[in-house]
């Protein structure tokens, strides 16, 4: 039987995000809290799943950096209200995560950790009902979409931005069963 790295080679492969000046390796080991910098939800809504887009065009499943002292659940939660407009109906589900080793002498934010952090993924059961909040000092989500997971993977992959990491995360939580 082939481990998740050996079906998901593109996945698990080390990478360097040129965007945020590191290192990411994919895991499925949950990393300390204290280490977790941003999360992003593979978040199950009647219909499919949950994908945005913003006024960049960027493709993605919602999520983003964690603010001081707050909770990954709350992460999540708001997150979810910022960039899709959701709630989150259930419980968060542990998908993996990319270790990031930054280049940056300094964090991409004062609280965050470094040189170390983690960017986790979770599933969770949402309810879109309502617009993106899209606060200033965030992404502007311009499309909210819920897609069965076939398509959203299309529509992810499609995009240019994230060589394949977003279409990814969703293939591996249908193969584990998850969506």
């Amino acid at each position: 039987m082939q481990t998740w790295a050996e079906r998901f080679p593109q996945l698990f492969a080390p990478t360097f995000w040129h965007w945020g000046d590191l290192d990411a390796q994919f895991t499925l080991e949950q990393p300390p809290d204290e280490l977790i910098s941003n999360v992003h939800v593979v978040a199950r809504a009647e219909g499919g799943i949950v994908v945005c887009r913003n006024d960049l065009g960027w493709r993605f499943l919602p999520g983003g950096t964690r603010e001081p002292d707050e909770p990954i659940e709350e992460t999540a939660r708001r997150e979810l209200l910022e960039e899709a407009g959701a709630r989150i109906t259930g419980p968060l589900t542990w998908l993996g995560g990319h270790r990031a080793d930054h280049r940056r002498p300094a964090p991409y934010r004062e609280h965050l950790p470094h040189p170390v952090s983690y960017w986790i993924n979770v599933v969770t059961d949402v309810v879109v009902d309502g617009e993106p909040t899209n606060p200033p000092d965030g992404e502007q989500v311009v499309e909210v979409l819920v897609m069965p997971p076939e398509k959203a993977i299309v529509f992810l992959d499609e995009a240019d931005d994230n060589d394949g990491l977003m279409g990814n995360l969703v293939r591996l939580a249908m193969a584990m069963d998850l969506i």
